[in-house]
């Protein structure tokens, strides 16, 4: 099974939809704004803007190989400038608009990135960043060139739609995807054009179910591993319509989306069906099209499960997975749903619970889940941190820093995080960089992070505050003071949204703090 994930040597992710056996003339991307206006893309478009942009890359000066950090909102242009970026040989590190100015610099110094590509709606509050001399700077969309650098939209109408670029390899680098830790700085995942080939073979078809010309709505936006995983290369790499809301999330206006494009695969965040499921206008939808329905991210309450397949007749299945890797567990179409469970291994992961020595559990024993280091669909290592790559193998297995049990029908039951990460409405959010930001308010003595479980998402970002001596401002106003403070420092969703100010911290006898106690006293106060 494994061997059929292994791409060809000679590869390049973007060969999977410029393939000639997709018609020219079926549409990509169908992309409708608030206001219901609509903007297509057959694939032939798509190709040709790839292969212009590709070329204004390279006339720019800009080589296989070569870093690029891209910042792009939800719409067409993204597609294209990643692809014309990859067709290139280009290594994307895909950025948020949420990050900051402290985000965006350590990414670029520590990746030696060679260019960044805005889009031209970003470009004011990038010309005020202190960028080095040496980046070349670029924006797409806008009809002139932009004070801030190269207008990649202008540039590409005078290239040639012939290719005569450099081929790429499996093994060259196609993405550096930053993930938060718990402590320090993001870690840099290093991704092939292989894995790319992995992962659409074991997501799209497999898990999302989907089949060539079907209309697809994946709803994560770029800058995000999601947006690569599911809208870009499971979309796309399978010859499927992908569809695109660029309006506000808002349950009503989704629930109207899908029934107007008569969408037939899905996959939304937890906390997207968990807000559609609460609307209490759904029963008023049929959508009789939607025949394939998935959620990653955190595990989906089986309340929400049960009301879809109730109104629409559509099994709303988890999938669990990172961004070192692919989806990893996860329910198939033709697994049988067992409520409470994180699914089975997916085609060709090569998936273990195992302990400290990274040797395989027995039946119901908790252990870590962990990965083969022979799965195709497996991160390369973090870049330039050889020392956290090994720290994160036992054995032959990576950890992937949760832990579960297997039972005896090969169904893995989530037991915990083995670290203290925060996985809140399906952002990765680590601890260090919250706390670090509410330090520095003067108020603030010092402080600990938890994870505080949430109905609608999952978890959210709980505090722990204590204060320094003589603070006289009444409670309710600090707590509104230092999540402003911590949304000006960090990107906004990751400011804690609930703030307990107390004496102390639980601290062991050297001092770290007990996130442990914190929990237990979180859930005290929940069961209140």
């Amino acid at each position: 099974m494994q061997a059929q994930l292994v791409a060809p040597k000679e590869y390049n992710i973007t060969d999977e939809w410029m393939k000639s056996s997709i018609p020219q003339d079926r549409l990509a991307i169908v992309s409708e704004n608030e206001e219901g206006n609509v903007t297509t893309r057959t694939y032939g478009e798509l190709r040709t803007r790839i292969n212009k942009i590709g070329n204004a890359f390279s006339k720019l000066g800009l080589h296989k190989g070569d870093v690029i950090l891209l910042l792009l909102p939800r719409g067409i242009t993204a597609y294209e400038v990643y692809g014309g970026a990859l067709k290139l040989g280009l290594v994307i590190i895909p950025s948020s608009e949420m990050l900051r100015e402290k985000d965006i610099l350590y990414r670029i110094e520590h990746s030696d990135a060679k260019a960044i590509i805005v889009h031209d709606q970003f470009a004011k509050a990038f010309e005020e960043m202190n960028l080095p001399d040496t980046l070349t700077k670029c924006v797409v969309g806008g009809h002139t060139n932009s004070g801030f650098g190269h207008n990649i939209s202008v540039l590409m109408e005078e290239e040639s739609s012939d290719w005569h670029q450099p081929k790429t390899n499996r093994d060259d680098l196609a993405f550096l995807s930053y993930t938060s830790g718990t402590t320090g700085n993001p870690k840099a995942v290093m991704h092939t054009h292989s894995w790319g080939y992995a992962h659409i073979r074991t997501a799209a078809s497999g898990w999302m179910g989907i089949q060539e010309a079907d209309r697809v709505w994946a709803t994560a936006g770029p800058g995000w591993q999601k947006w690569i995983w599911s809208p870009f290369l499971s979309v796309l790499g399978s010859g499927a319509t992908g569809y695109l809301y660029e309006g506000k999330f808002d349950p009503y206006a989704y629930l109207a989306f899908l029934k107007k494009h008569a969408i037939q695969v899905l996959c939304c965040t937890p906390t997207e069906y968990r807000l559609m499921a609460k609307d209490k206008r759904i029963s008023e939808f049929s959508l009789p099209h939607l025949r394939s329905a998935v959620s990653a991210g955190e595990p989906l309450n089986m309340e929400v499960i049960h009301l879809f397949k109730r109104l629409f007749n559509v099994n709303v299945r988890d999938g669990y997975g990172q961004t070192e890797n692919t989806l990893l567990l996860g329910f198939m179409e033709d697994t049988p749903l067992l409520p409470g469970a994180m699914g089975k291994p997916t085609p060709g992961n090569w998936v273990e619970v195992v302990d400290e020595d990274g040797t395989p559990c027995l039946i119901g024993e908790v252990g870590h889940i962990a990965v083969h280091k022979s799965t195709p669909a497996l991160f390369k290592g973090y870049f330039r941190d050889k020392e956290r790559t090994e720290r994160q193998y036992r054995g032959d297995f990576y950890l992937t820093g949760d832990k579960a049990r297997k039972d005896e029908e090969g169904y893995f039951w989530f037991e915990g995080r083995s670290d203290d990460i925060i996985i809140s409405s399906g952002y990765t959010i680590g601890p260090f960089e919250v706390e670090d930001a509410l330090t520095q308010h003067p108020a603030v003595q010092e402080c600990a992070v938890i994870a505080s479980p949430d109905p609608d998402r999952g978890n959210i970002v709980k505090a722990y505050v204590v204060l320094v001596e003589k603070q006289k401002m009444p409670e309710e106003e600090l707590v509104t003071l230092l999540q402003n403070h911590v949304k000006e420092l960090t990107a906004p969703y990751k400011y804690p949204r609930k703030i307990e100010f107390v004496r102390e911290l639980p601290k062991t006898t050297s001092g770290k703090i007990r996130r442990v106690e914190l929990r237990k006293w979180d859930l005290e106060t929940l069961n209140q």
